[in-house]
């Protein structure tokens, strides 16, 4: 009998220290286009696991952009912080493998060490002291196919580190938490910025120690303000929130190469996105990594 590949499902994982701007609307779309061309499904969640960084009603305000632009999201939101259970009984399983070790280096020492960690810690058996936990780094790719940009190498430095899973602080760190949200999600593909990209393979690698297929990786363009210098909510960002929604969507599906024709122009969200779900094609997707988000707006 014929195998039926599993249903597409798509996710947008926004972290809530910030409202929306044109950076973030652009993954939002772009994840939200790739699934729905596919009939798949498109989830939501709020990655607000690095808590020190997380804004009062951030969360909140990304929902209702969302719903305004007509990014309607299937089933609930899942939420990091509410995981911390699960995230924990994932580190005890690869502690259990031998496949962990703790660390004590404070952040003074690993930022001399330049590019990638140096192992320092992983014979120490370390059991006293506020202690990171670190996954022994199996043998990682140093390359994964991207669905638009075909195959990308990453730095070996970073396919061979020994990332952290858990901080000094207590707090888990996004390498693990993602890996694990994206498994239990069913997520099929993951459509993310740029930004990203060098994290794939090790991602990758931690889905095979947890015994589960990887999913494909497509990566966007990032919008950027100059070369090098992504919009983001750290560098304050404009809030999309409140922006006219055709004129701002057009704009982001200019950016994504999915230009709606004439006719379209000062269509709603809802019409706009049917249209280009119905015509949307990832080898219209620039290829660049970067782009001028003043070129589109």
């Amino acid at each position: 009998m014929p195998v039926v590949p599993p249903a597409y499902r798509g996710r947008f994982a926004p972290s809530p220290s910030g409202p929306l701007h044109f950076g973030s609307l652009i993954a939002a779309v772009g994840s939200y286009l790739q699934a729905k061309s596919q009939q798949g499904q498109w989830l939501v969640r709020m990655e607000d696991i690095d808590t020190p960084r997380m804004q009062a009603g951030a969360a909140d305000s990304i929902l209702r952009t969302l719903e305004r632009y007509q990014l309607l999201w299937d089933g609930e939101v899942w939420v990091q912080s509410q995981r911390l259970d699960r995230y924990q009984q994932v580190l005890e399983q690869l502690k259990q493998q031998q496949l962990t070790y703790a660390c004590n280096c404070n952040r003074s020492r690993i930022q001399g060490l330049g590019q990638g960690y140096d192992g320092f810690c992983r014979d120490k058996n370390l059991t006293e002291g506020p202690l990171a936990w670190r996954l022994k780094a199996p043998a990682t790719a140093l390359s994964f196919t991207d669905q638009r940009a075909g195959e990308i190498q990453i730095p070996a430095t970073l396919a061979a580190e020994d990332y952290i899973l858990k901080r000094r602080d207590g707090l888990f760190a996004y390498q693990l938490v993602v890996v694990v949200d994206d498994m239990d999600q069913g997520i099929t593909e993951v459509v993310r910025g740029a930004d990203l990209i060098d994290l794939t393979t090790r991602q990758q690698s931690l889905f095979h120690l947890l015994g589960a297929a990887a999913p494909d990786y497509l990566h966007l363009p990032l919008a950027v303000v100059e070369p090098g210098f992504k919009l983001s909510k750290q560098n304050h960002a404009p809030t999309v929130e409140f922006w006219p929604v055709s004129e701002t969507l057009t704009a982001v599906l200019r950016f994504l190469g999915q230009p709606p024709p004439a006719e379209l122009a000062g269509a709603d969200a809802k019409e706009l996105l049917a249209w280009v779900a119905s015509h949307w094609q990832i080898r219209q997707i620039p290829r660049q990594t970067e782009q001028k988000a003043t070129d589109f707006l």
